[in-house]
């Protein structure tokens, strides 16, 4: 009777095992998705914004300049979060996203979504 049980038992660790194996196997084989998304602060004097025009571009020069130098990506998102006014500067804060941190930032805003 010890030696079927025995038998039972090695059976099912065995299998365990096998099971564990092939998981493992599989995890090591899988590649991560890679999903860039960057939350970053910049500022611009306050006496770059005297006007309209002169506003929309030191706007667009603060946030080229974070484009060319400052993320390793495409990107295919930008949007402005905040702007606040302290002392003789703009702080602007940007949320920058390439194409799989756009798709994760929706997830992430609507939970409910059930398509990937």
């Amino acid at each position: 009777m010890e030696l079927g049980r025995a038998l039972v038992v090695s059976g099912i660790v065995r299998k365990i095992m096998l099971t564990t194996l092939i998981a493992l196997s599989l995890a090591a084989w899988a590649t991560p998705a890679t999903a860039y998304v960057l939350q970053i602060a910049a500022s611009i004097p306050v006496a770059s914004a005297d006007d309209d025009t002169q506003l929309k571009v030191a706007v667009n020069s603060v946030i080229d300049d974070i484009l060319q130098h400052a993320i390793a990506f495409a990107p295919t998102a930008v949007t402005v979060q905040d702007a606040r006014v302290v002392g003789d500067r703009i702080y602007i804060l940007l949320l920058i996203a390439d194409g799989d941190g756009e798709e994760t930032m929706r997830q992430l805003i609507d939970p409910d979504q059930t398509e990937l």
